[in-house]
């Protein structure tokens, strides 16, 4: 596959096939090798229970201490989701009522500007428009 290069821009190569194969090769390698690692932690700790009640009560521990962090977190979730709730209701909802009123105040100004000054405007222009060809029929062409 031939790619033309052109000036100032990079070129994006095509991805081969033996690039994708040798990825999922590796991928299925890695899993077989953590299953294998998890099943021969399984058979030393089984071999040896004062060391599985060690391991068992450090997961314990860590256990306990992840609960409490996703406690933490889930605590300053809601603080943070009361002080959203607090911003759109005190500061959003009035700049959002202030445009609406901004809104209409302009399209009352523009509909003003429409009846009193657009349309005499276009019955003037069209009325001129009108004397212009009626003049020019009643005068005699020049060349």
């Amino acid at each position: 596959m031939q790619v033309e290069k052109i000036e100032g821009c990079e070129t994006i190569e095509p991805v081969r096939p033996w690039r994708k194969t040798l990825s999922r090769i590796l991928i299925v390698l890695g899993v077989v090798i953590l299953i294998g690692l998890i099943v021969l932690a399984i058979i030393y700790l089984t071999q040896n229970p004062t060391l599985t009640t060690n391991v068992r009560d450090i997961f314990i521990i860590l256990l306990a201490f992840e609960s409490f962090v996703i406690g933490l977190a889930l605590i300053i979730l809601v603080i943070q989701i009361a002080s959203l709730i607090n911003f759109i209701q005190n500061e959003v909802r009035p700049i959002v009522v202030d445009t609406q009123e901004t809104i209409n105040h302009i399209k009352g100004t523009s509909e003003f500007l429409s009846k009193r000054l657009v349309n005499p405007v276009i019955k003037v222009n069209s009325y001129l428009a009108g004397l212009r060809k009626i003049l020019d029929l009643l005068r005699p062409k020049r060349r």
